[in-house]
């Protein structure tokens, strides 16, 4: 019996890369999968290609069973129609992994509104419109006295969690996301779905022009880990960010509190500096990312 037999996921981002993986790994796992792709650039420009067709023919030629579906998850008509897809064709949605997004990497000054509200949207709303329509079906099942097992797998990333020059809007669209998994955790958790993500280091079209890739590890290496987290075993675990390099999964902490002064009352600003600069010095130093 595989891991994931009778359940349903959507996976969006799915043509190519990580989400293909993520497609490819659900259903070699009994998983019928709705493979989302909007079929657009690096830079999220409309290519014309429909690249999800082909991970479907993959899944189908596999013996699985897959849907295309190449909606734009930031739009909150197609995002619906999504999961309304997955529910109409197959019975249910228990599973949505959300992969989708695209990158416009600028310095913070280079950086212009459109580009900003580009990257924001996919990835971002993305995360939120697909979990919004999803969570309000789980919710409605639950009601109704059928709830399911369902799981949410998000995708953060390295820059969302230490920060990345050259990307402040998708690290902050990436931060977005991590900070978004904690609150959906927590309100969904009442209707039996854990809410989890992963923040994936991988060889892909993504990374491959702007750092070196040579060591880095393949799309599929990341997919088992998500695998087990879209299953019925993972319902202890929800609220998660956990980072996948190759063969290493780290736990992240997040933010957490450090050392701390009480004035007593009211702050004097002169106070502020001598106070701060011996906090600092009493906190743990955090690796210095930027190797400066």
């Amino acid at each position: 019996m595989g891991l994931l037999d009778g359940r349903i996921a959507i996976v969006t981002g799915a043509g190519r890369g990580i989400g293909r993986a993520h497609a490819l790994e659900l259903a070699r796992h009994g998983a019928k999968v709705v493979v989302n792709d909007f079929g657009v650039s690096l830079a999220g420009e409309g290519t014309g290609e429909s690249p999800a067709e082909q991970v479907v023919s993959e899944i189908v030629s596999a013996g699985g069973e897959a849907v295309a579906n190449a909606a734009d998850v930031a739009d909150f008509a197609d995002a619906e129609a999504m999961v309304r897809q997955a529910v109409e064709t197959y019975g249910g949605l228990d599973i949505l992994v959300n992969n989708a997004g695209f990158v416009r990497d600028r310095m913070l000054v280079n950086t212009s509104e459109e580009e900003w509200d580009a990257v924001i949207r996919v990835h971002l709303k993305g995360h939120f419109a697909t979990m919004r329509h999803a969570g309000a079906y789980w919710r409605a099942e639950s009601k109704q006295g059928r709830p399911r097992a369902a799981r949410v797998i998000n995708t953060s990333s390295g820059a969302g969690l230490q920060g990345s020059i050259g990307q402040g809007t998708y690290t902050a669209a990436k931060a977005g996301i991590a900070g978004l998994t904690l609150v959906a955790a927590a309100e969904m958790g009442r209707y039996g779905v854990t809410v989890n993500a992963i923040a994936p280091v991988a060889k892909t079209r993504m990374t491959e022009g702007a750092f070196d890739t040579s060591a880095m590890a393949l799309p599929e290496d990341n997919s088992p880990i998500v695998a087990w987290l879209a299953s019925e075993d993972a319902g202890d675990v929800t609220g998660r960010v956990i980072e996948i390099d190759g063969t290493v999964v780290t736990v992240e902490n997040g933010w957490a509190h450090g050392p701390s002064a009480d004035a007593g009352a009211r702050w004097d600003a002169a106070d502020v500096g001598p106070a701060l600069r011996k906090l600092l010095g009493e906190a743990p130093t955090p690796e210095n990312v930027y190797g400066t």
